[in-house]
């Protein structure tokens, strides 16, 4: 009878098989996640780089030198003239050539002089055809300056060094500038007005050689250049960070001193002289920015209308 059997008074499942339980995830589904971290400890966080970055250089890495941004090509320098110019303005350089039996002028004994006080710089005496061999043929009169690959910082490093300093970054990002001379001069604009670094793309870019050396006169010892792998990709990350992005277009909607994000995290995008910015990264940009110019000038080459906004920056940050 149904009365007798105990099943009867339990209720009964009509599925068949094991039952799965919730595992608790509906009780801890009500329950609130705790205080928010602090900063330093949220991923991705720009203050969690620059303490990360903070902790490399207590370990006694460098801060601006990171395997990350990777390293340029090793360069020469050939000829006395240009030689001799690039040891005056501190070119990096780790060999000189001399030609064996070579005539002795004043500009081979400055160069030997100079390599020597320098320090670091290996002299070596190679004949003319080894000299031949290294400059596939160029005109080197006797004299090889070999220059190291240059170290490129990572993007996300530049501005997490100037948080750790207690400042909003101030970044330089070029787009499509493939004359070394520009980057060089930008790169001594950054130094001049307090900004924390200068951002280039991998591909179809000028990069550090030492043409862009001898431009920057020396500040590019101090003043970090990274390499971004891809540009628009690298923007992206700082605006993700919290930095306002700003391209210069001759036909941009804000004038300069209408900017008001000039005091704040900021990256300030360069395009080329007379081609301007790409399609992608004018897309990107937070907003686009023209430089008034009375005089009807079309354009301003790369160096000096970074010097420009570099300018306004400074002076409204002080």
């Amino acid at each position: 009878m149904a009365g007798n059997n105990p099943r009867s008074n339990r209720s009964v499942s009509k599925k068949k098989g094991a039952q799965v339980g919730s595992g608790g995830n509906r009780r801890r589904g009500l329950e609130g996640k705790g205080p928010t971290p602090p900063a330093e400890m949220r991923k991705g966080h720009a203050k969690q780089r620059a303490a990360q970055a903070k902790a490399r250089r207590a370990q006694g890495r460098p801060q601006h030198k990171g395997a990350r941004g990777g390293k340029g090509t090793s360069e020469l320098v050939v000829g006395r003239n240009s030689v001799v110019e690039a040891l005056r303005e501190g070119v990096p350089a780790n060999a000189l050539y001399v030609q064996q039996f070579v005539d002795n002028d004043e500009r081979v004994r400055e160069a030997v002089r100079v390599a020597g006080e320098r320090g670091g710089i290996h002299l070596v005496e190679a004949p003319r055809p080894e000299l031949d061999r290294m400059t596939n043929g160029l005109n080197h009169q006797g004299v090889v300056l070999q220059v190291p690959p240059y170290e490129y910082a990572h993007p996300e490093d530049l501005a997490a060094a100037a948080y750790d300093e207690g400042e909003d970054p101030l970044i330089v990002a070029l787009d499509g500038v493939t004359d070394p001379r520009n980057l060089g001069a930008v790169v001594r604009s950054v130094s001049a007005f307090g900004g924390h670094g200068v951002v280039v793309p991998e591909r179809r870019a000028a990069g550090m050689t030492a043409g862009a050396w001898k431009t920057s006169a020396g500040t590019a010892a101090r003043t970090p250049v990274a390499r971004a792998a891809n540009l628009t990709r690298a923007l992206e990350a700082y605006q993700k960070a919290g930095l306002m992005v700003v391209g210069l277009a001759a036909d941009g909607e804000v004038e300069l001193d209408e900017l008001a994000a000039l005091d704040g995290p900021l990256v300030v995008v360069v395009g080329s002289e007379g081609k301007g910015l790409s399609r992608l990264v004018g897309e990107t940009c937070d907003a686009r920015v023209r430089i008034p110019m009375p005089g009807g000038a079309e354009s301003l080459n790369a160096g000096v209308a970074a010097g420009v906004v570099l300018y306004e920056a400074a002076r409204r940050r002080r």
